[in-house]
């Protein structure tokens, strides 16, 4: 079934983010929730996938795309304009992953749209329950976020809520042990886990998890890197998380 959360404008003028390459538009044609208001496409690339029949498509040369799209993008062919899913509460996250042990990530204040593209991508592979972050400092969806998610923006739940904090309270009283990742912890994210529901809580780029935060976490942990290396990049960190959660 497919996954609906929470949105804000992205580039297009009417709040309409454009997606572009093909594993992103073909998850857009395939999520019976997304909403696709145009197409331009090359007639090679539009003979590679389903599109929709009754969404007006404008052929065009792949030097026309390119003004479609932020600079060098690889829109391999095919921009489509979409309307922004609609919004998730969290309390109804929570309910859908009552039964299952699946992880939750939580987002604080991570803005690289690259970055949380990323992490959806990793959260489809490890069958990640949903994503949660700010309302506010956290990107809206858009086409870097869909191309770097290549096709998980459309199947995993994105929460967007105003207040981190009390949603984190909220986690914990649906049954999660909320574990913070920051490199000053002094136990590792094995040993902090243990063998509940856990929620992953990852900080922003280069400021880390803000201390309101961190004070709301259950276990602050690290991960055990090599002291030649100071950090690793959030979504790199949020996929070996993952798998380490996954393999308890």
């Amino acid at each position: 079934m497919a996954a609906r959360r929470g949105h804000r404008p992205s580039q297009a003028p009417a709040g309409r983010p454009r997606f572009w390459g093909r594993h992103a538009v073909a998850a857009a044609f395939e999520n019976p929730e997304r909403v696709v208001r145009k197409i331009w496409a090359t007639r090679e690339a539009s003979a590679a996938l389903d599109i929709p029949a009754d969404v007006p498509i404008v052929y065009a040369e792949v030097t026309d795309l390119a003004r479609l799209v932020p600079g060098d993008a690889p829109h391999q062919g095919i921009v489509i304009e979409v309307d922004p899913l609609e919004d998730m509460w969290l309390a109804d996250l929570l309910q859908q992953g009552q039964d299952d042990k699946r992880p939750l990530i939580v987002l604080d204040q991570v803005t690289d749209p690259h970055n949380v593209g990323a992490i959806m991508r990793s959260a489809a592979a490890f069958d990640v329950l949903g994503i949660v972050t700010p309302d506010r400092h956290a990107p809206p969806e858009s086409g870097t976020i869909a191309r770097a998610a290549s096709g998980a923006l459309e199947i995993v739940p994105w929460v967007r809520v105003v207040n981190l904090a009390r949603a984190l309270d909220e986690i914990a009283e649906a049954g999660f042990w909320r574990v913070g990742l920051t490199g000053e912890a002094t136990q590792t994210l094995n040993q902090a886990m243990g063998t509940q529901r856990v929620a992953l809580v990852l900080g922003a780029e280069g400021e880390g998890m803000r201390q309101n935060t961190a004070s709301h976490c259950d276990e602050l942990a690290r991960l055990p890197i090599s002291p030649k290396m100071e950090s690793l990049n959030v979504s790199n960190a949020a996929a070996i998380a993952l798998y380490a959660a996954a393999s308890r």
